[in-house]
């Protein structure tokens, strides 16, 4: 394996992992950050030269540790860091060397860090999604619709706090749980929604960034077993991750609607069944045990090869009460359309605020549809023009190119 290839790898399976272990021993999450960006630069040089190492995550992390030192012997922290960090282990044969080495996986700890009470609120999900999910602040900026240069500053800010203010490095005590598990698991499905919503397959970082969402709301669920709403985000994804192999055919893209039951995944709608169940019992309902509900009734399709688009509908009217997101609101004018009629369901999107929508994509999409299902082939046109414009993913684009290039027909 070349060392290009030997890094990208590393970055995408343990960034993470390495981020957080390194902040937890630094208490600093930027300088941690810095120091494994310098390891990754200078293991582009050295594994060129000398070739890739048994274990890349073992000479990243020995190689940050060593910058991490080396910057707090210039610094006026050098008795803090250094203590932190004690030589003689580090200089030890057999403590983290370049061939083997366990690393304590921190990502969990750094999550409910990131969203202590002492850091803006409005920072808590971008603060995760970059420290612990690796995402940059272009792609967080792009996900909460500000500018990147803005969010960037941001996220600054809030690693500054975590330093300045001394915040432990620590999961907080049981009583201080419940407080942080929204942030947190509003972080995780930040990260699931951006791996899924990235279906062209050109890069393989965004199955890898759904894994660790899945993988660490399960963590959530191992340390918080009676929260009903990590129950909740579990059973959604696992829905959803279901029909992954459905969505992309010949790399072409299929909508839910049109979409194979039969290589949807049973053991995956099976344990997502389970963990809605489980979640039920405790009879406190919130917005992901709602919204992985709406995908329990379209995975009854594999049995009733329908859907109950009426029970859908009243399914997102409460969704919409717990949260009112314009992705709420544009599913339920969806839902609408389907059960009471076209002309109905386009009502729903033309009463959503105009600037709200503008840019929202889903918006204009389903807008198209339902024009060009009701013959209005002007009318959607220049709805899905507007909503090719806003599409990043090249597998939806064609498919949109597609039903835009019928309305001609």
């Amino acid at each position: 394996m070349d060392a290009r290839r030997a890094a990208e790898l590393a970055a995408r399976n343990s960034y993470g992992r390495l981020v957080a272990y390194l902040a937890a021993q630094t208490r600093d999450v930027a300088a941690a950050e810095d120091a494994l960006g310098e390891a990754f630069l200078t293991a582009l040089k050295t594994w060129t030269e000398t070739g890739v190492p048994k274990n890349p995550e073992a000479w990243l992390l020995v190689t940050a540790r060593h910058r991490l030192i080396d910057t707090a012997r210039r610094s006026q922290v050098q008795d803090k860091i250094l203590n932190t960090f004690k030589l003689s282990a580090l200089e030890s044969p057999t403590e983290f060397s370049f061939d083997e080495t366990n690393i304590p996986d921190e990502r969990l700890k750094l999550l409910f860090i990131c969203a202590h009470p002492a850091i803006d609120p409005t920072i808590h999900t971008p603060l995760m999604l970059q420290t612990v999910l690796g995402l940059n602040a272009a792609q967080i900026a792009s996900a909460f619709l500000v500018a990147p240069a803005t969010m960037s500053q941001r996220l600054v800010r809030a690693k500054a706090k975590i330093r300045n203010a001394g915040i432990a490095f620590e999961v907080p005590e049981a009583e201080e749980l419940p407080t942080r598990l929204a942030a947190v698991l509003e972080a995780i499905y930040a990260a699931y929604t951006n791996a899924w919503e990235m279906i062209d397959g050109g890069d393989p970082r965004h199955q890898g960034l759904a894994e660790e969402a899945i993988w660490l709301v399960r963590l959530c669920i191992q340390l918080m077993p009676q929260e009903p709403e990590a129950r909740g985000l579990l059973a959604l994804m696992l829905y959803c991750e279901a029909r992954r192999d459905a969505r992309r055919v010949y790399g072409a893209y299929i909508p839910l609607l049109q979409q194979d039951t039969q290589l949807w995944s049973k053991p995956m709608i099976d344990e997502a069944e389970r963990e809605l169940f489980q979640a039920a019992t405790c009879n406190q309902l919130g917005r992901f045990q709602l919204e992985a509900a709406i995908q329990s009734l379209h995975a009854q399709r594999t049995v009733t090869q329908e859907v109950n688009w009426e029970t859908l509908a009243l399914l997102y009217e409460g969704l919409i009460q717990l949260s009112p997101t314009l992705g709420a609101f544009v599913s339920h004018a969806a839902a609408i359309a389907q059960a009471k009629g076209l002309n109905q369901g386009l009502a729903r999107l033309d009463a959503l605020p105009t600037e709200a929508v503008k840019n929202y994509q889903p918006y204009w999409a389903l807008k198209a549809d339902l024009l060009k299902q009701l013959g209005y082939k002007s009318e959607a046109q220049q709805a899905y023009s507007r909503a090719i414009g806003l599409t990043e993913g090249l597998a939806i684009r064609e498919f949109l190119l597609d039903q835009s290039s019928r309305l001609v027909e």
